[in-house]
């Protein structure tokens, strides 16, 4: 099974593509779930021969891609340059990846920015206070972006046509009994997000997790992304937790704002 986040749902449909390079994407996300995974094994997953896995596999590992392990193949850490080359080169990242880290400090919980990418919310930094503890995010990981706090505060500030056609490509799949599936419930809490400035997330992707998330906009309206902060529901989720880390939050969001337009 491929990983929910993955992004391809928005070009379903779209001709003008290629096969061979579609064939490698395959088997990139095939030994990105599995880890590690032999010749026929990924033949099986992707549906394609051995032989012609072997040889997307000899290109990928030619050019640091890929690498052969007794078990089987792998990804390589070739990866890791050019993630590390897009996140630097993300839109005020100079600005934003300090007073994450500062943020996490403050308030001792998780904390985190990311932007929309192709319908998803994508986690661009993430720094752990001295209280944080380990969700299923990650940087670099797609997740459903009506799931997530941060997701919430980005789609409250995109146009209307633009989150319908969010919806329409992925749906509103749940992954706890707390997760908005319902279309018009979704608008009706994304208004008051847009309102009050602020999203939640109550158990709505993960149990047990709260999280609270603003957007970073441009002083024309334009949608930066956003920034939350996360922690155990147990410590987040009573009124007066939840009033200290929004403004906690929005005094960043607000610092962050100003350096954007200043710097």
């Amino acid at each position: 099974m491929k990983d929910a986040a993955t992004p391809e749902a928005e070009n379903n449909g779209n001709k003008n593509v290629i096969s061979s390079v579609e064939t490698s994407i395959s088997i990139v996300e095939c030994l990105q779930e599995h880890g590690v995974a032999r010749v026929g094994e990924i033949a099986e997953a992707t549906g394609n021969s051995k032989s012609n896995v072997s040889k997307h596999l000899a290109t990928l590992r030619k050019h640091g891609f890929t690498e052969k392990t007794p078990e089987g193949y792998k990804l390589a850490l070739r990866y890791l340059d050019l993630g590390g080359f897009v996140r630097n080169n993300t839109p005020y990242s100079h600005v934003i990846k300090p007073k994450i880290r500062e943020l996490a400090e403050i308030t001792g919980e998780v904390a985190q920015f990311a932007v929309e990418h192709q319908g998803r919310s994508v986690m661009i930094y993430r720094e752990t206070g001295n209280q944080g503890v380990s969700t299923r995010t990650r940087v670099g990981r797609y997740l459903p972006i009506h799931q997530v706090a941060s997701g919430k505060a980005m789609l409250a500030h995109l146009p209307r046509e633009r989150v319908e056609s969010i919806i329409d490509t992925y749906g509103l799949p749940a992954e706890t009994e707390n997760t908005i599936t319902d279309k018009e419930a979704l608008f009706d809490e994304l208004e008051e997000v847009k309102q009050n400035g602020i999203a939640t997330n109550n158990a709505e992707s993960t149990i047990g997790l709260y999280a609270i998330a603003s957007p970073i906009m441009m002083s024309g309206g334009e949608l930066v992304g956003a920034c939350a902060v996360s922690g155990p529901s147990h410590r987040i989720r009573d009124d007066e937790k939840i009033e200290e880390i929004s403004d906690t939050l929005l005094g960043f969001v607000n610092e962050i704002e100003l350096n954007i337009k200043y710097s």
